[in-house]
């Protein structure tokens, strides 16, 4: 064989390993993309479990004390407005940005809330104040959860889009594919909400 002959096949060689490197990356990018998406999902569900839970703690706090109408109007108008916003567009920044706001406000309110239960020593030992608020505490518990995993999968997806082969196998086969928002916290919002007993 000639040098040249070894060349060509050396050639042909190293565009083939490379096709099969790229082609074996092509379905990466949709299956990371569909495990953003089913964290982003199971982020939402978690806060609707969170918004569900709160009428009844509202309710049980408001018979022990009615004088706190200001809390209970709080608390109210910040689940009205989390509803109101609607689930965010994980690939929009400003969308995200306003719904972990709202969930911020939302999961202040519940802890102002849960300060004045505490007022309260029978509401304390009350079975219909005790299921909703243990339920509730467990959701934000799962909502820290649902929103580390979500991090985690948006992570995975950013970086195969802004590193090679990734990067070429989108620009080629997924042109709108674009990079997620994350979540953003403030260092106030980073542990759920707690009542001493």
């Amino acid at each position: 064989m000639s040098n040249a002959r070894v060349v060509l096949w050396g050639i042909i060689a190293i565009l083939l390993l490379a096709a099969v490197w790229i082609f074996s990356s092509i379905n990466t990018l949709p299956r990371q993309d569909e495990a953003a998406n089913a964290a982003w999902s199971q982020v939402l569900n978690q806060y609707q479990r969170r918004a569900d839970l709160v009428p009844n703690l509202v309710q049980t706090v408001k018979g022990y004390a009615a004088h706190e109408e200001k809390v209970f109007r709080e608390v109210t108008e910040a689940r009205a407005r989390v509803g109101q916003i609607g689930a965010p567009n994980p690939q929009d920044p400003k969308s995200v940005e306003q719904y972990q706001s709202a969930q911020r406000e939302l999961g202040g309110a519940l802890s102002r809330l849960l300060v004045v239960a505490e007022q309260y020593p029978q509401l304390k030992a009350n079975e219909n104040f005790l299921t909703p608020q243990s339920q509730l505490e467990g959701t934000e518990n799962r909502i820290s959860v649902a929103r580390r995993d979500y991090i985690q999968a948006v992570q995975t997806y950013n970086t195969t889009l802004r590193t090679i082969p990734g990067r070429w196998v989108a620009a080629i086969f997924y042109p709108d594919a674009s990079p997620r928002a994350n979540f953003t916290a403030e260092a106030s919002t980073q542990t759920a909400p707690q009542v001493q007993f």
